[in-house]
């Protein structure tokens, strides 16, 4: 077996969830670690720039490099300088693995009867997940995209992609200008919930809660009896939170490692490797590929039969 492959994912969130693990996919030993710099962006530069050329690929965690319009991508300039940080290692955000593998992540929960054509969900950012946006709307559920309520604190719901994508067309020039902590919770907000009833209510009307686990975690309400959550990112702390609240069943879209579940910033590191190329050589349809290769799946784990 050739030397384990080191995928180190540098996030913005808080240090508490910080993990490291070893895995092995398609044959291929990975060492996978995830630094979190509690909001710190200067930290997290230093330690780019420290460990750039000594491990294989970074992810960029607790922020996103991209936001979507379709198949239009906006660079949030924020991010952009953590991603020039690396001058040696390739750095990926997760977005591949967001517009292909979340897709058939939604069809086979749908294959599984856990959501079907009816359901009320909510998608608490579409921008961030476009392919989910997309796919759930395509599999018949009912949606509330909650990219105002959650990123911008502004009460307005849009229930459909058409509108969707006019919010991003008006939106995204101005809101990837913005520093990133205005939009996203970062450092220890990752790990403090707000109760916050006017985002309390979005939680309670729907019966799938998707999307970013760091926006369901900061404001999702005590008791969430029947739901299903969609989400990654998830510690065994996380899913004992989830637990207690009543959700019946939890679908994460990265496989459980050592009891979490990593950012999909790190599944396109990992797939980064195996696939031997820049991630700007690859496209969305090579990610997927590389999914049925490693015959990803999703974990879904019933908390409340």
């Amino acid at each position: 077996m050739s030397a384990p492959k080191i995928v180190v994912s540098v996030s913005l969130g808080s240090s508490a969830r910080d993990k490291e693990v070893s895995a092995t996919f398609l044959g291929q030993e990975f060492r996978i670690r995830r630094v979190g710099t509690d909001g710190d962006p200067k930290k997290a530069m230093a330690l780019i720039e420290q460990m750039d050329g000594e491990v294989d690929c970074f992810g960029m965690g607790g922020t996103d490099l991209f936001l979507f319009r379709g198949q239009q991508r906006y660079i949030i300039q924020d991010s952009l300088k953590l991603y020039r940080a690396a001058k040696k290692t390739p750095m990926v955000d997760g977005s591949g693995l967001k517009h292909s593998w979340e897709r058939e992540v939604v069809r086979r929960i749908a294959e599984a009867g856990i959501i079907h054509k009816g359901m009320k969900g909510l998608l608490v950012s579409g921008v961030d997940r476009w392919g989910m946006a997309e796919a759930l709307n395509e599999a018949g559920l009912q949606m509330t995209y909650g990219d105002f309520i959650f990123a911008l604190d502004l009460p307005i719901a849009l229930h459909s992609i058409s509108a969707l994508n006019t919010m991003a067309m008006v939106a995204l020039p101005i809101v990837t200008l913005l520093p990133f902590e205005m939009l996203y919770p970062t450092g220890e907000k990752q790990t403090n919930q707000q109760k916050k009833s006017k985002r309390a209510k979005y939680f309670m009307d729907n019966q799938l809660i998707a999307g970013d686990f760091h926006y369901i975690r900061r404001y999702f309400p005590d008791a969430l009896p029947g739901r299903v959550i969609l989400t990654n990112t998830t510690t065994e702390e996380d899913v004992a939170l989830l637990t207690k609240a009543g959700v019946k069943t939890l679908v994460t879209t990265t496989p459980m490692m050592d009891g979490r579940s990593f950012g999909t910033n790190v599944l396109q590191g990992v797939m980064v490797c195996l696939m031997g190329k820049h991630p700007d050589e690859l496209t969305w349809d090579d990610y997927a590929k590389c999914a049925r290769d490693m015959e990803l799946a999703p974990t879904i784990t019933e908390l409340n039969p």
